[in-house]
């Protein structure tokens, strides 16, 4: 029997304002974000540069409790699983295009203490997760190119939604780019049930009723009254 999923909803910081990190990460979760995505960018898996451990340990350091998700865009996610551990990341979600082993990385990550993500491309083939799927924690579906905020909503992602869910009904699926107002029905009638959101968020004049829309979106798919 699948377990009971719920909607969770996790803003990316990428678009907040780096100088008030730890005001604006608060507020997000004062407007009921259930989760933080930390996008780590290495420029060389994607050509954008964010930030790394340091800057996550000191957001911990101020916010206590909350889980942090890290989105580790990068070319070697082995090399950064002792440092993030070290910094409190409670998830980590790494890319399989460049890794040789994944079953590796996944029990590294997990004997480091950490949950385990596994994210896909668009040009990725989904199907790849059979391999995987029972290593993982959560997988993540890109709904844009890694690297970059801001970028077009790309519906055909969702298939692989679908998929996932159809074959997986119990397990946590996320996805990430361009969610916003206009798309987060689409995402949550596929099945995604952690929904990532940058701009859409970040830039509301209202977060709390947008994290809000987004929770009792994703909550009538699934089944659950709001």
């Amino acid at each position: 029997m699948a377990r009971r999923l719920s909607a969770k909803i996790g803003p990316s910081i990428l678009n907040a304002d780096l100088s008030q990190l730890h005001q604006e990460s608060q507020k997000l979760l004062d407007s009921g974000a259930d989760y933080l995505h930390l996008d780590v960018m290495d420029g060389h898996f994607v050509p954008n540069l964010t930030f790394g451990h340091p800057l996550v340990k000191c957001l911990r350091s101020k916010i206590k409790d909350a889980f942090f998700e890290t989105h580790m865009m990068v070319s070697n996610p082995e090399q950064w699983i002792e440092p993030m551990a070290d910094a409190g990341v409670d998830q980590y979600t790494f890319h399989v295009e460049p890794v040789e082993d994944i079953p590796l990385v996944c029990r590294k990550v997990k004997e480091a203490g950490m949950k385990v993500g596994l994210a896909f491309k668009p040009e990725t083939s989904v199907k790849m997760v059979r391999h995987y799927a029972d290593l993982a924690d959560m997988i993540l579906v890109m709904t844009v190119e890694p690297g970059f905020g801001g970028q077009r909503f790309m519906e055909p992602m969702l298939d692989k939604v679908a998929w996932l869910r159809e074959i997986y009904p119990g397990l946590d699926i996320e996805v990430d780019g361009g969610v916003g107002l206009t798309t987060i029905e689409a995402c949550a009638k596929a099945g995604a049930n952690m929904i990532v959101s940058g701009t859409a968020v970040i830039g509301a004049a209202d977060q709390a009723k947008v994290i809000k829309i987004f929770r009792d979106t994703v909550n009538c798919y699934l089944g659950h009254s709001t």
